[in-house]
């Protein structure tokens, strides 16, 4: 959802970065690769230990290479096809260790309940991004939804960093929000596929 409208306002600051990045001798793949890198041993490193501003903001700071792979790319002349499949698996990577994490940082603190929540929002998030591809590959269009990879991102390491800071319960509604609308974009895409077999 977020995709739609802010990607063009985006694009208008991470273009000229990308261009920078090329100019500078840096590739899109090897961009995605660091971005992924970065933000799962961020992950990993400082969420289980309970730094979860300091976890917040390196794994910020990496997630946001996300943005100027696309932008390299675009500089470039547009994408490669290796590009595109491992830009997306480096995200399903990179969503899958940030869910699991804090999963880890739950069940560290003695909040099962919480952490059984975060699962379930990895295992929908992982079957969003499932539904597009294997709608793609078929020839269809499942797109759209009201929490993309984007939205999901930035509800979980909002919840985290206000955790970070002392707010308390910031990451429980982050994920107990996460949970029903994952649910409902799973949906979502399924009757877009379904729409789009239809029309076909």
């Amino acid at each position: 959802m977020l995709n739609v409208f802010a990607r063009h306002s985006v694009s208008r600051v991470t273009d000229p970065i990308g261009a920078w990045l090329v100019r500078r001798g840096f590739t899109a793949n090897a961009v995605t690769v660091y971005g992924t890198l970065g933000a799962c041993a961020a992950a990993v490193i400082f969420f289980p230990m309970g730094w979860l501003l300091t976890g917040t903001l390196v794994a910020t700071l990496f997630v946001l290479f996300d943005l100027f792979d696309g932008a390299m790319a675009r500089s470039n002349g547009g994408g490669t096809a290796f590009g595109e499949v491992l830009d997306a698996t480096c995200d399903r990577v990179a969503d899958g260790v940030l869910f699991a994490a804090v999963t880890w940082w739950a069940f560290h603190t003695g909040q099962q309940t919480l952490a059984a929540a975060t699962l379930a929002c990895l295992l929908l998030a992982q079957v969003i991004s499932y539904v597009k591809a294997r709608a793609e590959a078929a020839g269809l269009r499942a797109d759209g939804g009201l929490v993309e990879r984007a939205e999901r991102l930035i509800v979980l390491l909002v919840g985290t960093g206000l955790t970070g800071i002392g707010v308390p319960y910031a990451v429980d509604v982050a994920i107990w929000l996460l949970l029903p609308l994952s649910l409902i974009t799973v949906v979502q895409r399924l009757l877009a596929t379904r729409s789009s077999a239809e029309r076909r």
